[in-house]
């Protein structure tokens, strides 16, 4: 009966009989491809996910120690040195000298160059003139400057009687100058003009101001403004002098159970690292029963807690 199928397989397909040895020699080689896999490969063990988690967890933790080491350095570098306070000429000081004082270098190089251009200080008057000179710190010098409150000269031009023509016609200008004072501000909708009224902070550091806080969704203390990068802290000083945050401009709050990653790693107090870790968490333990929920992920210490909860909601 075998060879009557070859036989009519042969004739049906008009194959030789070496064509018809090669057929069959081809189905054997696809059913052993078909019947291979069956046969040499074995189910593939169910994907436990606790390892790369843990690999997860301490790259994270990783990154928050670089985050700190980094915020440790920069808080070092613009830690404000104790203020060594004793009776001095403004004209007689060294760059070092003036950052005993409580000036940093730049602002110290400043003052001694305006005296190499414009000569001594005649009075503590020309000094508060010095751009970029705190105001806080000025008025801490105030009783130890070896100097007059407004220079002689112009006191005694002020006693001169005036020896010109038309003396008859000269208007009278005997009213006391008013002094200008900076007027108390909201820093949470304080423009960039409003902000460079304060002594020492121009265009650069007014924009870094309003960017930081508007990337934070606004300030809920003035001491806040000390984080802003590049700002001195005698010209923080200043600002916590005259800002002040009111009632009806509240933060911005994110709610931990609708927003997303890009949301919350946008934020300064929160980053790439804790905003994955937020959102794992939620994922594996479903929304936020309340805020305190978050001080069960392992990786978030309590001071970065305690930065982050005023800007955080659960609805």
């Amino acid at each position: 009966m075998l060879k009557r199928l070859l036989q009519n397989l042969q004739e049906y397909f008009s194959f030789s009989q070496r064509e018809l040895r090669q057929f069959f020699l081809l189905l054997l080689l696809m059913g052993a491809c078909i019947a291979a896999p069956f046969l040499f490969f074995q189910e593939d063990d169910a994907y436990d996910p606790t390892t790369d988690q843990q690999l997860l967890d301490s790259l994270v933790v990783q990154l928050d120690q670089q985050a700190e080491d980094a915020a440790v350095a920069r808080a070092e570098r613009y830690r404000r040195k104790p203020i060594k306070l004793y009776r001095f000429n403004p004209n007689q000081l060294t760059v070092a000298q003036w950052q005993e004082l409580g000036l940093n270098q730049y602002l110290a190089q400043r003052i001694l160059n305006y005296r190499a251009k414009a000569g001594d200080f005649k009075s503590k008057a020309q000094l508060q003139k010095i751009y970029g000179l705190p105001d806080s710190l000025f008025q801490l010098w105030y009783p130890y400057i070896q100097l007059p409150d407004e220079s002689p000269g112009y006191a005694r031009n002020q006693d001169r009687a005036f020896s010109g023509s038309f003396s008859e016609n000269r208007p009278k200008t005997d009213f006391p100058r008013k002094r200008w004072q900076l007027q108390p501000f909201d820093l949470n909708t304080a423009d960039t003009t409003e902000l460079k009224q304060i002594r020492g902070i121009g265009s650069k550091l007014s924009q870094r101001i309003v960017t930081f806080r508007d990337k934070m969704g606004g300030f809920h203390s003035v001491a806040q403004v000390a984080e802003v990068y590049g700002l001195p802290p005698e010209v923080a000083d200043s600002v916590r002098k005259y800002a002040f945050i009111s009632e009806a401009s509240r933060v911005q709050k994110i709610n931990l159970n609708t927003a997303t990653f890009d949301e919350l790693r946008a934020h300064p107090y929160i980053g790439y690292s804790l905003a994955r870790a937020i959102v794992n968490y939620r994922t594996q333990h479903g929304p936020y029963p309340s805020v305190e929920e978050l001080r069960k992920i392992k990786v978030l210490k309590e001071e970065q807690f305690q930065k982050m909860q005023p800007y955080l909601v659960v609805q």
